[in-house]
């Protein structure tokens, strides 16, 4: 035992090491933060890759993406409409899950797209409309809860 009761006792050793052997212990060191850095972004990467699929409303890709049998949604907004700034954020965060990464999104703007508002019978911005192939599965308007426009989002699995 040593003089203060512990069994333990400090040893202090020098290591000597060659500059050739710093070298290399800087080498390595700034290989692994690299590494660590290509797989962060590798990650972020495959999430990206993995996201809903989000465009301006366009009849051939609309008709395309209902061949396919893709989930689809379209979001009828309009930039001064205080509902659509609520939903839009919503939708981006959920568009990034993998339970989304399928969905074909298109983008129809209120203001502008009146014949296609009348075909879709769309009265109103922030209306949510759910396809999964030519089949409607859902729709809604006004909706600012992540939840619910969760739910309607899944219906497109239906």
């Amino acid at each position: 035992m040593t003089e203060k009761g512990s069994p333990f006792c400090h040893v202090h050793v020098k290591v000597v090491t060659s500059p050739s052997t710093l070298r290399r212990i800087q080498t390595t060191k700034k290989l692994a933060m690299l590494a660590a850095l290509v797989l962060t972004t590798g990650v972020g990467a495959y999430r990206v890759a993995h996201a809903a699929t989000v465009q301006p409303y366009q009849q051939p890709a609309f008709e395309a993406a209902q061949k396919s049998g893709d989930p689809i949604l379209i979001f009828v907004e309009a930039s001064w409409c205080p509902t659509c700034a609520k939903e839009r954020p919503i939708l981006q965060q959920l568009y990034t899950t993998p339970e989304f990464a399928h969905l074909q999104v298109f983008d129809v703007d209120f203001n502008t797209s009146k014949p296609l508002l009348r075909q879709l019978g769309v009265q109103t911005q922030s209306t949510l409309i759910i396809y999964h192939g030519t089949k409607e599965t859902g729709r809604m308007t006004g909706a600012t809860d992540s939840a619910v426009i969760k739910r309607l989002l899944e219906t497109s699995a239906s």
